[in-house]
């Protein structure tokens, strides 16, 4: 890099100083001290605890089957796009991006208006005399929450993957004698390996650590460890323990991150 290129590299090193790695710091140094500046591993062993361990368990739970839900209906989509001509199929992923450029909280809360028990939904059901739809503060609802907010985040990585796959190689294994069923297990998924894990990647850690979904679609009844996170900071003012959750929290985001840089070396399931 010349001279001039690493002073206009200063303003993101500064953004990442400030946003990113000061941070990261105070988590750390809360996480590994008690009240008293003490070094401690009481904050991450709090973990095993019942309440935690519980919390934990309910929200690797639901984090798992929303990716799952979001991979079997992205990968078709995925698979739809990637087969259309390029002015059909940007306008359809507009169409899929567009609901992200609208706030995180509002979208949340218009799934709380839609399912609650005097909802729309149960308004539109009893209108027709059908039974009412009893979902929302269930773990159901949290799930319908994380997958109408992270799928897009699943699609774009699997179209981006599929749309690189040549043509021709799926053209010779349908000339060499290949059904469609073989031509997708054997060539269109392992092809798509990169797009699938970053895919994973995108969904399931927002997932696994989300607080805002499940305080609204559970209404507090459902406690998934963000929102026990969330509570040790707000409310009961305890960084410390806060910061130790999060610490084994990062675990399951390095995880991630070494499947995706084993797997997706040259990044071609990125969103771009």
């Amino acid at each position: 890099m010349t001279s001039k290129s690493k002073w206009l590299s200063a303003p993101y090193l500064l953004w990442s100083a400030v946003f990113i790695i000061i941070p990261l710091c105070m988590v750390f140094y809360y996480g590994l001290t008690d009240k008293t500046g003490a070094f401690t591993l009481d904050n991450i062993i709090a973990i095993t605890t019942a309440g935690h361990a519980k919390s934990l368990r309910l929200a690797l739970l639901l984090s798992l089957a929303s990716t799952i839900v979001c991979f079997l209906l992205a990968y078709p989509l995925a698979m739809i796009l990637a087969n259309m001509k390029v002015k059909r199929h940007n306008f359809i992923i507009l169409i899929f991006i567009l609901p992200m450029w609208m706030n995180f909280l509002l979208r949340t809360l218009a799934w709380q208006t839609l399912l609650e028990k005097n909802g729309v939904i149960n308004h539109v059901l009893s209108f027709f005399h059908l039974p009412a739809l009893k979902i929302i503060n269930t773990p159901a609802a949290i799930i319908l929450g994380m997958v109408y907010n992270f799928l897009p985040f699943m699609i774009l990585p699997l179209y981006n993957a599929l749309a690189k796959i040549d043509t021709n190689v799926i053209n010779a294994a349908h000339d060499l004698g290949a059904n469609h069923f073989y031509t997708l297990t054997r060539i269109i998924l392992p092809l798509s390996i990169p797009g699938i894990i970053s895919g994973i990647t995108m969904v399931f850690i927002p997932a696994l650590t989300t607080f805002v979904i499940s305080s609204l679609l559970g209404g507090g009844k459902l406690l998934l460890i963000g929102d026990v996170i969330e509570q040790e900071f707000t409310r009961m003012s305890n960084w410390h323990l806060g910061s130790g959750l999060s610490m084994v929290l990062m675990i399951f985001i390095l995880i991630n991150m070494i499947l995706s840089s084993i797997f997706d070396k040259e990044g071609e399931g990125s969103m771009l």
